[in-house]
């Protein structure tokens, strides 16, 4: 049985194929447009989970769009009629795409597959539409390890809910209970992500990178005027003092008097207030986060919990969850946020729809390695074509020469195998580094990615050593928790750089791996295990005999405002575009600059 679920229309549109319950393909549309967050209808990702498992539309059993867009309709004008006359300003502007495309969803699915993928006339595919939240609790408990947890879903809002939690047994996932909209942890941290002058629904892991160069001032405030949070987690926010109800902005004139000043206008410098602002709203999420997995724990007694949502990318807060929780482990979906909900409508169809078991028992994700692979002749193709010189290398020499690069403190673009699903780049579309570097923060940040200096890069460490270098109790391979550099790797600081505060944190080394150690001792962990990626396991092996170190700076193949890169061709484009030194493409290394490229090529969608 083969259904394909796509999640488009609101933000980070994908698709994903499972077929007899196993994920075989799942990539986001904005890889291959290169339209980073594309909503668009995901042609390209539909095309690729078509050409990954060789089938065409018509061996489709069922199409699963990952939310019910009648029940969002729903909300939208019970709230714009509650708020109303407030709010006729955004009716107008949201209506005409609702009325043109949303809310007959069906029928412009339909139209689209005829388009691209010559849907037959006699269509005998099956339309479906899973509700948000059962997706992202789908994509977290059935692609999970565990036959028994706790589900809790976090995020902006789907049709009504916005937090939301589940018991997981088998291959059954019961709902227990919902927050609902307007009350959404997930839209709080994003006002606050507006007000600090960063993008909603791209900007809040930066938001997240701030919060510990200040100190949480504005927590009390927060807690006094902004949101009343109960004993068990559950919350109400005070609607006073937000606009995403009735306008087109996040926060209102009476957030801006509370916190002394309008929103800070974006690219403009970066001030102490909007450090503690982040710092202060980080620790109301974190609060809340754990009061809620301590109802959720007390009213299962389940020992596992999972997490989906776009909440759950937050790191830190998952951090805090796996060290203070009441769970013995916690399992957190890669691709938490709604390009994850193609993944978990098609799980859910699968297992809820039609009744099917669950086996065998293991972490469904296989890493996130379920993007498009590219191979030699692809690759030789592509450098050929373009007059590129490069060394061929393989295996282990490869390996062991780039680790060399390395270690001289050269930056690397790394292009391996399967493309990653979801926002992290875990070994296969990264850009790599020495994390003994005292330089490679600020180097890879602004020569690199082009993007604000006060960014913290992940390390990425062989599974077998993590415990060595951070206080982590669990593997980690997906990115998503944050864990302190053990005391004995840190570095002892002088009286100067004990008083230091705020930005004036960023220059001060901090362990013996300072180019992945956060200014607060902590470090976004990704454990690398050879099964998963041999390749990047490969490497990390060889980087540890050549320096000592089993740890290397990992981050995203893209500079900023892009998305990461799919192609060889992307890759180029961004090795030339940057003061990157070295192109690793598959067994191929460049690093020469010869060709330079304007336009990315249409024959590389996917169409």
């Amino acid at each position: 049985m083969k259904i394909l679920g796509i999640s488009a229309y609101y933000h980070d549109a994908a698709a994903c194929l499972v077929v007899d319950g196993k994920i075989v393909a799942a990539a986001q549309e904005e890889r291959f447009t290169r339209k980073k967050n594309d909503p668009a209808f995901p042609k390209n990702s539909i095309s690729y989970c078509f050409n990954e498992a060789g089938i065409s539309v018509g061996d489709l059993d069922a199409v699963v769009f990952y939310d019910k867009p009648f029940l969002t309709f729903e909300r939208l004008l019970e709230t714009y009629f509650a708020f109303a006359p407030r709010g006729f300003l955004s009716f107008l502007t949201a209506m005409p795409s609702w009325l043109k495309e949303k809310l007959f969803l069906r029928s412009v699915l339909t139209r689209e597959f005829q388009k691209h993928f010559q849907l037959p006339k006699k269509n005998q595919v099956k339309f479906l539409f899973s509700e948000h939240h059962l997706s992202h609790a789908a994509s977290a408990f059935f692609a999970s390890p565990h036959a028994d947890a706790a589900v809790l879903c976090m995020d902006g809002v789907g049709e009504w809910a916005t937090t939301s939690a589940w018991a997981g047994a088998d291959a059954k996932l019961e709902p227990l209970w919902e927050i609902r909209f307007p009350h959404s942890l997930g839209l709080l941290y994003s006002a606050f992500t507006y007000y600090a002058g960063f993008k909603v629904n791209s900007g809040e892991y930066k938001l997240m990178g701030l919060a510990p160069y200040g100190r949480p001032i504005y927590t009390q405030k927060i807690l006094d005027h902004l949101i009343d949070i109960k004993e068990d987690g559950s919350f109400r926010l005070n609607l006073d003092y937000f606009d995403y109800c009735t306008g087109l902005k996040m926060t209102n004139a009476r957030f801006h008097r509370l916190f002394d000043g309008l929103p800070r206008q974006p690219e403009s410098p970066l001030t102490q207030k909007e450090m503690d602002l982040a710092a202060s709203i980080q620790k109301v999420t974190e609060e809340v986060v754990l009061r809620l997995s301590r109802k959720l724990a007390k009213e299962t007694g389940k020992k596992n919990l999972c997490l989906a949502g776009g909440v759950a990318l937050n790191c830190v807060a998952n951090g805090r969850l796996l060290r203070e929780g009441p769970f013995e482990k916690v399992w957190v979906q890669p691709a938490a946020g709604d390009a994850g909900g193609a993944l978990g409508a098609a799980l859910a169809v699968w297992h809820q729809y039609y009744q099917q078991p669950r086996q065998p028992l293991k972490d469904q994700m296989e890493g996130s390695y379920l993007g498009p692979s590219f191979s030699d002749r692809e690759i030789e193709e592509f450098l050929s074509s373009h007059k590129i010189p490069y060394q061929k290398w393989d295996g282990r020499n490869l390996y062991s020469e780039v680790a060399k690069k390395l270690a001289a403190e050269k930056v690397v673009g790394w292009f391996q195998g399967r493309m990653e699903y979801g926002p992290r780049a875990l070994g296969s579309r990264s850009i790599l580094g020495d994390p003994r570097s005292e330089k490679m923060q600020s180097v890879m940040n602004l020569k690199i990615k082009y993007r604000e200096s006060f960014r913290p890069f992940a390390p990425a460490v062989l599974k077998e050593r993590a415990s060595d270098f951070f206080d982590i109790s669990q593997e980690s391979p997906y990115m998503l928790f944050c864990a302190d550099v053990r005391p004995e790797k840190r570095r002892n600081l002088d009286a100067a750089a004990s008083r230091a505060w705020g930005i004036e944190l960023l220059n001060i080394p901090k362990s013996q791996i300072p180019a992945v150690t956060h200014v607060d001792y902590s470090a976004r962990v990704q454990t690398v295990d050879a099964e998963f990626h041999p390749p990047f396991h490969g490497l990390l092996k060889e980087f540890e005999k050549e320096t000592g170190c089993p740890v290397l700076v990992n981050t995203s193949f893209n500079v900023r405002g892009e998305p990461i890169v799919c192609s060889p061709e992307d890759a180029y484009r961004c090795f030339v575009g940057t003061e990157m030194d070295v192109l690793v493409l598959g067994n191929y290394i460049v690093e020469e600059k010869v060709w330079k490229p304007e336009k990315r090529s249409k024959n590389l969608q996917l169409d």
